[in-house]
């Protein structure tokens, strides 16, 4: 839960936004912009949800914008006349969606995929209240990452540790994760997995922010 450090003077909501995600990363872009906000759960069956989206012939960046539908509406559900922030995002190396490594030999083979080539991280926002999505967007970022021989890859991942099975990819590009880089191309909110100045102006256009 987070109450805005120091207030915002820009802010005119009469109750915190709700953020129905785990990720600090998303915790992290609300605070530095000093958005009142309360983080919620919003349980859903991501896997299940993809894979219908895909289906139904959803690409990636479609992916992320489908799940971030399903996270506002679940929080939204469960709490009744609030806004509900949900976000999710989605790895593409060509048209291969990639997810969160589940250990250490499955974010190392990530790694070497992902090395010498540019992949996408496609971000997700959608905002809902009392069931009615009000709000959504995706925007997209590209990353060109550094090649990395056995011996790079090996240092990254002692050096992270755990937190290489935080995020797909095997990165965190907030932290050690920028090492593995040549370029990035792309707003910052959107690769941590928040578009944040799209959100920002709908929150103005309804009277939440001047």
């Amino acid at each position: 839960m987070a109450d805005a450090p120091r207030g915002n003077p820009q802010w005119r909501g009469t109750a915190p936004l709700l953020l129905a995600s785990k990720s600090a990363a998303r915790r992290a872009l609300l605070e530095a912009a000093r958005l009142p906000f309360e983080v919620v759960s919003a349980e859903v069956d991501e896997r299940a949800i993809e894979a219908k989206a895909v289906e139904e012939g959803a690409d990636p960046a479609g992916v992320a914008l489908t799940l971030a539908r399903a996270k506002a509406l679940a929080g939204a559900a469960a709490h009744p006349g609030r806004l509900v922030i949900g976000a999710d995002q989605t790895l593409a190396l060509g048209d291969e969606a990639l997810h969160k490594p589940t250990d250490r030999a499955a974010a190392k083979a990530q790694v070497a995929r992902l090395a010498g080539r540019t992949h996408e991280l496609h971000s997700a926002v959608a905002v809902a209240r009392d069931g009615e999505v009000r709000f959504v967007c995706v925007e997209s970022a590209h990353l060109s990452m550094r090649p990395l021989d056995d011996t790079a890859i090996e240092a990254y991942l002692d050096a992270a540790g755990d937190a290489v099975l935080s995020s797909v990819g095997g990165y965190q590009l907030e932290g050690l994760g920028i090492h593995l880089f040549a370029r990035v191309e792309g707003d910052h909110s959107v690769i941590l997995g928040l578009p944040l100045l799209p959100l920002l102006g709908f929150l103005r256009s309804e009277g939440f922010l001047l």
